[in-house]
């Protein structure tokens, strides 16, 4: 079937060219398509995502090495990136500096209720159900 053939076609482009539109013009394939597929065809769906993330570390394979190529050319930028990015002494620092207030101070209710919102919004603790709030 010729629709199976073409589904082959661009998967086959999404591994060696993991960007969408490149590859649905590579293809001659419309990215309108492409989703309809993507939405229709949960095997399709499967396999283009597959190809994606193929062709994504291919990508960064192929990233990788030019990098490489360009610290050995001994280029400043291309030195400092990798330093900085594998090497714990030249990775981007942050420095806090605070006060701390004595533990024995207490908070107000509204300050009490202000953290907590703030750490149920960040997720770091769970959000009480209204139901819970009324038994206490």
């Amino acid at each position: 079937m010729k629709t199976d053939k073409n589904k082959q076609i661009l998967i086959d482009q999404l591994r060696k060219t993991p960007i969408i539109q490149i590859a649905c013009e590579k293809s001659g394939i419309g990215r309108a398509t492409y989703y309809r597929w993507k939405k229709d065809d949960a095997k399709f769906c499967e396999n283009a995502d597959e190809a994606l993330q193929e062709g994504s570390l291919l990508v960064n394979d192929i990233a990788e090495s030019q990098l490489m190529s360009a610290i050995k050319d001994k280029n400043i930028t291309a030195i400092i990136f990798w330093l900085k990015h594998h090497h714990p002494n030249y990775a981007t620092k942050v420095e806090v500096t605070a006060r701390l207030k004595a533990d024995n101070e207490t908070l107000s209710p509204e300050q009490e209720a202000l953290v907590t919102k703030a750490l149920q919004i960040a997720a770091l603790i769970p959000k009480v159900k209204e139901e819970e709030k009324h038994d206490t």
